[in-house]
């Protein structure tokens, strides 16, 4: 049986590769992806090809457009500069809700570099690859992983390629009160369903009832 096409439009922010858009689409939605990297864009425009658009938006400053829903995994807005910036973007989601319009996002709480105080770097390697991960915590509201990755090319030499992942992150049980302000109810919760999430992160789920226009 063919799936039916929802009228409304998810919004999703930091769609990356492109895999949580697949599954959007697949599901029948209506789909408009974002993401700060047009690296990343163009990946995900060859996975999801489908979509309504798929578009570079930066946040906090960049506006969304009006959406019905506004998804997100990756924990994406703890990737921004600060907390001030984390609470300029979840304004501007808030303000791109329509009425009646859902939020399902994941934010990383304080907890997430608490419980990772004393994680060790860990490393693997196989025939034509290595890869280690180094952790640090520089203070309790920052998490830093360092990945270096080497792989065998095919003239028998070595490449190296570093990334470094810099997490704000946030009391997220602040954060019901700050969207709240803005015309939308939303709760903190350990998962987005049955399946739990790693420890320290959280799901943030909210909606904008249908009688309230900010």
């Amino acid at each position: 049986m063919p799936i039916r096409e929802r009228a409304g439009l998810v919004v999703e922010i930091g769609c990356g590769s492109g895999r949580l858009t697949r599954h959007l689409l697949d599901a029948g939605h209506r789909v408009l992806a974002t993401d700060a990297s047009p690296a990343m864009l163009e990946v995900a425009r060859e996975v999801a090809v489908e979509a309504e658009d798929i578009r570079q938006v930066v946040l906090p400053d960049d506006a969304l457009p009006d959406a019905d829903a506004i998804v997100s995994v990756g924990h994406v807005l703890n990737y921004l500069s600060d907390e001030p910036a984390i609470r300029r973007a979840l304004v501007s989601i808030a303000g791109a809700l329509r009425p009646g319009g859902v939020l399902a996002i994941d934010l990383c709480d304080l907890e997430w570099a608490a419980a990772r105080r004393d994680a060790h770097n860990i490393g693997d390697v196989g025939d034509n690859w290595a890869i280690v991960t180094r952790f640090s915590i520089p203070s309790p509201d920052r998490f830093v992983r360092e990945i270096t990755t080497f792989v065998r090319t095919e003239d028998g030499s070595w490449r190296r390629d570093d990334e470094r992942h810099d997490n704000v992150l946030i009391d997220t049980a602040l954060i019901p009160a700050l969207l709240e302000e803005h015309g939308l109810q939303a709760a903190v919760e350990a998962s987005f369903g049955k399946e739990r999430l790693p420890v320290g992160l959280r799901a943030l789920i909210g909606h904008r009832p249908a009688s309230v226009v900010v």
